[in-house]
């Protein structure tokens, strides 16, 4: 029968060598001496009969066997990281930690205001926004160095039955121009077909919001030439404003400039395309302040 005494600090030696990439640095991270932590990793290696590390001039390196054990370590150490985080944060939430993922074009105009208002009202709450893909954010979900995602859909998650996905919002997309802008009479666009030989600033290539327009411009057999392809909503908005074209947009990264009149949205008689805004997130590892701020700010009940 296979019997083992787990020693903790074996492991946590091995992971701050591992992500250090170097036992000198494990070792001023730890306060202790290299030869200490070189004498925990030779055990380590002899207990699991497993060399874990090549040595080189500038730091070690991981062994395959070693980058399979740190995969384990790394799921283990973050699901202590939560566990301790759901022991620490009270009700009133007067410590802890709320980390958010999403594209930055999302947060701009779905979380910005949320997330402010959550601070004002739990300033000793640490909160960190990290923006990415979809596939860099689910990889952070899974280490729970966040604790959810608010994206477009669609999200894909194959098949992970711990992971939940809900709708949240739907909201539309719109071409816009700049208020008296002078190289076009927004008067005269009404259609697709008028987009033909006018300056656009688009989403590139490739992603989903631009595929959509593309596959309605194919069924419209609308061609479009004179053409900026922009990564984010906000370079295609601060475009749009220098008058170098019209911008293809999400409603509500423009409200307020549609609304103090310094943007206009061109009226095109075609149904444009809308997308859906999903939150996706692990079941078993949510803590109080990320439920509070989805609950009380988002509206989403866990």
């Amino acid at each position: 029968m296979y019997k083992s005494n787990v020693n903790l600090n074996l492991y946590k030696t091995f992971y701050d060598v591992a992500k250090s990439g170097s036992i000198s640095k494990a070792a001023n991270l730890n306060y202790t001496s290299q030869p200490a932590v070189s004498k925990a990793i030779k055990n380590l290696e002899e207990q699991l009969s497993t060399k874990l590390f090549y040595r080189k001039s500038n730091g070690v390196e991981l062994t395959k066997q070693g980058e399979e054990l740190l995969y384990y370590v790394e799921k283990s150490y973050s699901n202590l990281l939560t566990a301790e985080r759901k022991m620490i944060e009270t009700e009133n939430l007067e410590r802890g930690k709320l980390s958010i993922g999403m594209p930055s074009n999302i947060g701009t105009f779905y979380l910005f205001d949320k997330v402010v208002e959550f601070h004002v009202k739990y300033p000793n709450i640490e909160i960190t926004v990290i923006t990415g893909g979809t596939n860099y954010l689910l990889d952070q979900l899974d280490s729970h160095k966040i604790d959810f995602i608010i994206d477009t859909a669609p999200i894909h998650i194959n098949n992970n039955s711990d992971l939940v996905i809900h709708r949240l919002d739907t909201v539309k997309y719109c071409f816009a121009i700049k208020k008296g802008v002078r190289f076009l009479d927004s008067s005269k666009i009404k259609s697709l077909k008028d987009l033909r030989n006018v300056p656009l600033v688009l989403p590139i290539p490739g992603t989903s919001n631009r595929n959509a327009l593309d596959e309605l411009l194919k069924r419209k057999k609308v061609e479009v030439e004179n053409v900026l392809n922009i990564h984010t909503s906000e370079m295609i908005l601060e475009f749009v404003k220098k008058e170098l074209g019209i911008g293809y947009l999400i409603y509500n990264v423009i409200k307020e400039d549609v609304k103090n009149g310094s943007i206009e949205i061109l009226n095109i008689k075609e149904e444009l395309p809308t997308v859906d805004i999903d939150i996706c997130y692990n079941k078993n590892f949510l803590t109080t302040a990320p439920i509070k701020f989805l609950e009380d700010y988002i509206g989403y009940k866990i």
